[in-house]
C-alpha cells in the first residue's frame, strides 16, 4: 500500500515575504563591509578601544512627558547623563561634549508638548541619525513590569538587511557597553521590522531548570529613520548618505530601506 505524502507546508504570504529585492541588502560576513568597517568613524568603538559615554538632552524647555522619557533613556544607558540645553544651541554643545569624552550625544524634540523626534550623534566624527519617535510607553504604563537592575544589558539588533539598515544598527549599538553583564539578565532589542525600529527592554526569567520567560522593563518606543548624515549634526552643509523623500520612496509597500 503506497503511502501518500503529506503536501509542503505553506509558507504564508506576508509584506516581509514578498519584500522587493534590493541591491544593497548584505551578509554580515560579507567581505567588503566588513573591510569598510575596519576603519569607519565607529572602529573605535567595535575594536573595545573607547568605552560609550553618552549625553541625552532636550529641545529647550521640554515639557513634562519629553523630561520623563529622557529620564528613562538614563535608566536604559549605561554609563549616560542628562543636560539640559538652556538655550545652547546643539553645534556648541558638540564640542563641549567631545572635550567631557562623551562618545554620543542624544537629543529628544518635542511637538505639542509630545517627544516626536530623536537625533543621534556619534562622537568626534558622526554619523548623525534623524529618527521620527513615536508609541512611547514609560514603565509605569507597562502592566506588571519589573525594575531594571544597574547591571549593563545585551544589546540584540534584528532584521536589519540593507547596507543602510546595517549603519544604522551599529550607530545604535554604540550607545550601549560591549562588554554586557549577563548575570544582570537584562535585555535591550532593536527589532526592524517594515523600516520601523521597534525597542524593547526585558529581563530573562528562570522559571525552573527547563524554563524561561521574559518580564518587560519598559520602556518602549518605536523609531523611523528619517535621515543618515556623515559627519555631526549640521542642517545647512552636512552631506546625507540617506535622507527619505516620501513622494520618491514610498512607491510599494513591499520596498524597504532597512
Amino acid at each position: 500500500m503506497a503511502i501518500e505524502k503529506a503536501p509542503p507546508k505553506q509558507v504564508p504570504r506576508t509584506i516581509e515575504s514578498t519584500r522587493l529585492p534590493d541591491e544593497t541588502m548584505v551578509a554580515a560576513d560579507d567581505e567588503e563591509i566588513l573591510h569598510d568597517e575596519e576603519s569607519d568613524e565607529l572602529s573605535t568603538y567595535f575594536k573595545c578601544e573607547v568605552r560609550p559615554k553618552v549625553l541625552l538632552t532636550t529641545s529647550n524647555k521640554p515639557t513634562v512627558k519629553t523630561v520623563q522619557f529622557v529620564d528613562a533613556l538614563e535608566q536604559i544607558i549605561p554609563n549616560s547623563e542628562v543636560k539640559y540645553r538652556k538655550g545652547i544651541d546643539i553645534k556648541k554643545i558638540i564640542p563641549q561634549a567631545i572635550e567631557r569624552g562623551f562618545t554620543n550625544l542624544v537629543v529628544v524634540n518635542e511637538n505639542h508638548k509630545e517627544p516626536n523626534t530623536l537625533l543621534l550623534i556619534h562622537l568626534p566624527d558622526g554619523p548623525t541619525a534623524h529618527f521620527k519617535l513615536s508609541s512611547i510607553k514609560l514603565s509605569k504604563q507597562i502592566k506588571n513590569h519589573g525594575r531594571a537592575s544597574s547591571h549593563r544589558p545585551e544589546v540584540i539588533l534584528n532584521n536589519f538587511k540593507t547596507r543602510l539598515g546595517h549603519s544604522v544598527a551599529r550607530l545604535l549599538a554604540s550607545l550601549f557597553p560591549y562588554d554586557p553583564q549577563f548575570q544582570g539578565r537584562r535585555c535591550a532589542t532593536f527589532h526592524n521590522q517594515r523600516d520601523f525600529i521597534f525597542f524593547r527592554h526585558h529581563r530573562y526569567i528562570f522559571k525552573n531548570s527547563q524554563k524561561t520567560g521574559l518580564q518587560e522593563l519598559g520602556p518602549r518606543f518605536t523609531l523611523k529613520l528619517r535621515s543618515l548624515q556623515r559627519g555631526t549634526f549640521d542642517t545647512k552643509f552636512g552631506q546625507y548618505e540617506w535622507i527619505h523623500k516620501r513622494k520618491e520612496m514610498d512607491t510599494s509597500r513591499r520596498k524597504f530601506v532597512l
